[in-house]
């Protein structure tokens, strides 16, 4: 079991009056290539509890059950732990969630988005606790999907975050990809994300940076928010006693500009949530100017400017876009050991496209069965059996 020691959520557990037991909540998933659609489940979980324990399944599992994941186990264990509202993770947690697996980590109910999960043989995984009354459903996060992801990079097109016309070929996949003979399934389809002001808040800290916190200040895409970046942020963490670290996220223009071809496939408002959800970040400037100027360095009153190993392209002028914190000798570049970049990410997919196209349509087609099979139950007259 691996513990978290950073962020909000790792001192629950002391809700209510003197001596009540702490309310203890499990999630399970896959959790491959999180996005803030999981990372907004988990929020959602923790605030029905004091204490959110996470079971991730293993590689071997995902593929029985689903088909290959994108990321390895080791990497999804981390990228769960690295969300501020995990307490705890459970590295290999079973498939399929029974009262057993609760009951051992003292769980009383578990949570799970408004969406249906399928073994490989078409049952509901969730069958079980759902009979014993300890399960809780909480809202599944409009306009994002691991499908609709990987379709955005399969398809290498900017219809996803420009403001053009969506392109043909987009739209022809947003009409058929998350279709299957017989109808439509209302959750591996593609849908459009919509930013509000009340899901930044709910995902900010709302902590100003106190006395003695050392303000650190990184900048980026951020795109696809991965196990790399999370190695990073980790690893600025560890520069300072007490970090308060911000990250400016670059408009995704701008990110265009030195990344070229279809980048980035997650846009700003995306990127700031899954930014936001990190337990080593305190505030995320949304649109950062590209050369980090004085007036920034003064507005944030920043101690320490922080880059990884990855290329630094010129600002449009040709100028070093570090150059005033190098001049004021704030600036460190930081080895984060992970060599996983957005592109390794992209060419997992490219390289496994016909797999992963068939993974999706093979889970579509299960869960549109399911669906169908429980319309049938509820239409027949009472008294009746199949």
């Amino acid at each position: 079991m691996i513990r978290n020691g950073h962020g909000e959520a790792g001192a629950a557990g002391r809700r209510g009056p003197v001596g009540q037991r702490a309310v203890r909540v499990w999630c399970d998933g896959c959790y491959d290539m999180v996005h803030y659609g999981h990372s907004n489940q988990l929020r959602q979980a923790r605030a029905m509890g004091d204490h959110l324990i996470v079971g991730v399944h293993t590689d071997e599992e995902i593929a029985k059950h689903k088909g290959p994941p994108v990321f390895t186990q080791e990497e999804r264990y981390k990228m769960v732990q690295a969300i501020k509202w995990v307490d705890e993770v459970v590295p290999a947690a079973p498939y399929v969630t029974t009262l057993e697996t609760l009951d051992k980590y003292n769980c009383d109910f578990c949570v799970h988005g408004n969406d249906i999960t399928l073994t490989v043989d078409g049952r509901d995984t969730y069958e079980e606790v759902k009979q014993a009354g300890r399960y809780r459903e909480c809202k599944r996060t409009q306009g994002v999907s691991t499908t609709d992801l990987v379709g955005r990079m399969l398809l290498v097109t900017k219809a996803h975050h420009s403001s053009q016309e969506m392109s043909s070929e987009y739209r022809e996949y947003a009409d058929s990809f998350g279709k299957c003979p017989g109808g439509q399934n209302p959750w591996t389809g593609v849908s459009q994300f919509l930013q509000t002001s009340q899901k930044i808040i709910q995902f900010a800290s709302g902590k100003e940076p106190q006395p003695g916190e050392t303000v650190i200040y990184v900048a980026g895409a951020f795109d696809l928010f991965h196990i790399g970046h999370v190695d990073f942020l980790e690893e600025v963490h560890k520069l300072a006693k007490r970090p308060y670290i911000i990250a400016g996220l670059h408009f995704d223009q701008e990110v265009n500009r030195y990344k070229g071809k279809n980048y980035p496939i997650m846009n700003l408002h995306e990127r700031t949530l899954s930014v936001l959800a990190c337990r080593y970040v305190s505030e995320v400037v949304i649109g950062a100017p590209y050369s980090v100027t004085a007036e920034l360095l003064g507005h944030f009153k920043v101690d320490l400017v922080c880059h990884g190993k990855t290329e630094i392209v010129p600002d449009r002028d040709g100028s070093d876009p570090y150059q005033e914190p190098k001049r004021r000798g704030i600036f460190r570049q930081i080895d984060s050991g992970s060599d996983l970049t957005t592109d390794l990410i992209v060419q997992r997919i490219i390289k496994n496209r016909l797999e992963y196209e068939a993974r999706n349509q093979k889970k579509e087609a299960k869960e549109l069965a399911f669906l169908e099979a429980m319309r049938q139950q509820e239409a027949q007259p009472a008294g009746e059996t199949a």
